[in-house]
């Protein structure tokens, strides 16, 4: 096989786990979401703190036990760089939803994953999510912009 055709799997197998994962978190299923992530993965999400090392099914359990049915999401601007064994994503993500207090969630947000192939498997080893905040000195963070 060529590398142009190798290339290509190497993505679309990314793809797929990103849907696959993508699906388990709309779903709240931390065990299945998790089996997408390195055990020694490193989150820097929109929640505290600043910084999660490691697997957290418990965290994230606790964070879907906050919502009311599922969570939604889309995608927008996605970018895929595919490396032999590393790759980065990068786009535009949307979450929608209704908290436990009723109250609605609809939220555009920065997000990059990096990915490590280990054991012939793609894997979550590192995330971040983002909200830009206003430069005006509030450095009030700016949830209601969209793409």
């Amino acid at each position: 096989m060529n590398n142009e055709a190798n290339a290509k799997l190497e993505e679309e197998a990314i793809i797929a786990m990103l849907m696959m994962r993508a699906r388990a978190l709309g779903e709240k299923n931390a065990e299945d979401a998790l089996s997408y992530e390195a055990e020694d993965s490193v989150e820097f999400s929109l929640a505290p703190p600043l910084v999660s090392n490691g697997k957290d099914g418990a965290s994230l359990q606790a964070w879907f036990d906050t919502w009311e049915g599922p969570i939604g999401s889309e995608v927008r601007d996605a970018k895929l760089t595919v490396g032999e064994d590393v790759a980065f994503w990068s786009g535009l993500t949307r979450m929608t939803g209704t908290k436990t207090d009723g109250a609605e969630v609809d939220l555009w947000f920065r997000q990059t994953l990096g990915l490590v192939k280990r054991g012939g498997r793609w894997l979550v080893a590192h995330q971040h999510a983002s909200v830009p905040f206003s430069m005006d000195g509030s450095t009030r963070a700016l949830v209601d912009l969209q793409p």
